[in-house]
């Protein structure tokens, strides 16, 4: 995968996420099994605001080629998402969290295998 395909889809990824945990975070923490309480709305909306800022960083540096901060993007990202999965599966044994994170694990796995790939093969 190209840096420049994977940039298109965390841009995509990014709206999509920032939309939902703006305006829908109450049904995702019903997904998660989690009570939707009005601290944790306000949480996501915020979160929200990040994921689409970060689209616009990923749209607007899609056509960067090779360089370090491109490097540092895939690895930060990539751990990122590998650790996220990680935490995840974490929460879900310690019973905190219901199936429906399963969804958020296996996507953050995917994509910090992608950025990892994209990284490796420069």
């Amino acid at each position: 995968m190209t840096f420049h395909i994977l940039a298109l889809v965390m841009t995509a990824a990014c709206i999509a996420l920032g939309t939902r945990f703006m305006f829908f975070g109450g049904g995702l923490l019903k997904e998660w099994g989690l009570e939707s309480t009005t601290g944790a709305l306000i949480l996501f909306r915020r979160m929200g605001l990040m994921y689409l800022g970060l689209a616009l960083v990923f749209f607007f540096g899609r056509t960067a080629g090779p360089s370090d901060i491109r490097s540092a993007v895939c690895l930060v990202l990539g751990g990122t998402a590998i650790l996220l999965a990680g935490l995840g599966l974490y929460e879900f044994l310690a019973r905190r969290v219901s199936a429906g994170i399963f969804r958020s694990v296996a996507a953050e796995a995917v994509l910090g295998a992608a950025f990892a790939w994209t990284w490796w093969i420069g």
